[in-house]
């Protein structure tokens, strides 16, 4: 296992090198500077010359990636051009939205995807069945973002259970924060439910075939016995890796939706910061998402090997 475990975590540490050198060649080559961008078209070039200097962009390009490099080790982001903020503020004021609506989007998925695949695998061709697969199908063609209008017209305008946008905060408690990210996370969570019941179903129904399920039967259990106990744990692998998958698009791709409710999140903050040139921002921001995702990933494989002990020997 401790093999495993270090061959995973140099894995980590090479993708992430690799990433941040993909992340500021892409930010380099993007016409314009953030210079320019601030002080309008009509800035004198001595001005902008001073500027750059005084922001650091007249550095040659690996002298300035080491500088971020070396800042994020340490914790130190940079500032926010436009914000004049330090960048980990702004971070972590967005990921205290963000995160709590990916877990949420998260877990309501799961709650729904692993009962509609349990029942579709155990009812395979029945009735049952094909009204998981049909609505996953719905699930999966729906826009988003027009089902998020949706939930906006009937459960807040409408009967006006839950606000229509905007996020109050956390300082306010935690039922006007859950209640706020609920129907985002709703929205959010359509599609991956879709998706999850989907990948369970198939997984299940693969393993379902084993002789290893054809013995338990033949031992006395029943059919749910045998898919709870063997089967759901020996075809957890895919479905493990659409959730890693899922975590990561909900972390960082939610930006539709954040601007749907109007919520300030990591999406909003990117999007923001592209059109206003604030490249510290975006660099900062992206290379954390991506070591996100990888940590996700790292996580994932982990718990390969705590489901799976066949993972562990081989490795």
């Amino acid at each position: 296992m401790t093999r495993y475990l270090f061959r995973r975590l140099i894995s980590l540490a090479l993708s992430l090198v690799v990433a941040s050198l993909v992340i500021f060649a892409v930010i380099e080559v993007v016409p314009g500077d953030p210079a320019s961008y601030m002080l309008g078209l009509n800035a004198k070039p001595e001005t902008v010359a001073a500027l750059k200097d005084q922001l650091g962009l007249n550095a040659p390009a690996p002298v300035r990636y080491l500088n971020w490099i070396t800042g994020m080790v340490q914790g130190d982001f940079g500032l926010s051009y436009t914000y004049k903020t330090p960048v980990s503020q702004l971070v972590i004021q967005r990921l205290a939205v963000s995160l709590p609506l990916a877990l949420y989007a998260l877990a309501l998925a799961v709650l729904v995807a692993f009962p509609a695949g349990l029942m579709a695998a155990a009812r395979r061709g029945k009735v049952a069945d094909a009204a998981v697969m049909g609505a996953t199908q719905v699930g999966i063609a729906l826009p988003n973002f027009w089902f998020a209008m949706l939930l906006v017209l009937a459960f807040a305008l409408h009967w006006q259970i839950f606000p229509a946008g905007g996020f109050p905060g956390w300082d306010q408690g935690l039922w006007p924060g859950l209640r706020a990210l609920t129907l985002p996370a709703i929205a959010l969570a359509l599609p991956q439910a879709a998706i999850l019941a989907r990948v369970l179903r198939s997984a299940l129904i693969e393993t379902l075939g084993q002789d290893y399920i054809r013995t338990a039967r033949a031992k006395g259990l029943t059919g749910g016995q045998t898919l709870l106990r063997h089967g759901l744990r020996n075809a957890l692998i895919p479905v493990l890796t659409i959730m890693g998958m899922q975590f990561s698009f909900l972390l960082a791709g939610a930006i539709i939706i954040e601007n749907v409710f109007y919520l300030p999140g990591l999406g909003r903050l990117i999007f923001q910061a592209i059109t206003q040139r604030d490249l510290i921002v975006v660099e900062s921001v992206v290379m954390i998402l991506v070591f996100a995702v990888i940590l996700v990933t790292f996580l994932v494989d982990l718990a390969y090997a705590a489901i799976d002990p066949r993972l562990r020997k081989r490795a």
